[in-house]
């Protein structure tokens, strides 16, 4: 593994085995960066922009930032573990074997983007937005989610059960997803308004 400075993050980078430990990369632009078996750890990412870039085999550990962006990314076996991060804006991004562990994302955004496979585990999420996203085999674990948004998604091999949620907006997208008994008592409103049901007792 080469330690890495903060200069070796730039447009179209190719980062392959390398270390950025302890940096402070605030404002760095990595568009259409390739990270292979790359670790970033202990770093603020506050303002990198990621748009574009290939995330393979790469671990982030304990990072933090207040904004990152990375749309059209791509995200393979990738695994991000205690980070804190206020939003990660990640619309039309690809995730596949990816992990999140620990840690809080305010906002995360995944609008039309397209997952094979997510693991969410031990998360606090304000709002994870899955609008318009195709999802096959997304697994949620003891994870708080103040906000679901499943508005036209297409959702197939969805574990949903280890999810505390709040508020869901687009309950017509959870077709494909597997809930607990309490949970589907909990949408019993919003899929009866969903369908037009009148409850009149």
């Amino acid at each position: 593994m080469l330690s890495a400075d903060a200069y070796d993050l730039e447009p179209d980078a190719d980062l392959d085995g390398m270390a950025f430990r302890g940096l402070d990369l605030t404002g760095r632009d990595a568009s259409r960066a390739r990270f292979l078996d790359c670790e970033v750890e202990d770093c603020d990412l506050e303002g990198v922009v990621l748009d574009g870039a290939r995330v393979l085999d790469t671990t982030w550990t304990s990072v933090r930032a207040g904004a990152l962006r990375a749309p059209s990314s791509t995200w393979r076996d990738a695994t991000l573990t205690d980070v804190r991060i206020g939003a990660l804006t990640a619309f039309a991004s690809t995730w596949t074997r990816a992990r999140i562990v620990g840690g809080k994302i305010d906002y995360l955004d995944l609008r039309e983007s397209t997952v094979e496979e997510l693991r969410l585990e031990g998360v606090t999420l304000g709002d994870l937005d899955l609008s318009h996203a195709k999802v096959r085999r997304l697994v949620v674990v003891d994870c708080d989610v103040r906000r679901l948004d499943t508005t036209q998604a297409r959702l197939a091999d969805c574990d949903l059960r280890g999810a505390r949620l709040r508020v869901l907006e687009g309950v017509g997208g959870l077709g494909g997803a597997k809930v607990t008994r309490d949970q589907l008592l909990d949408l019993a409103p919003l899929l009866a308004r969903h369908v037009g049901l009148v409850v009149d007792d």
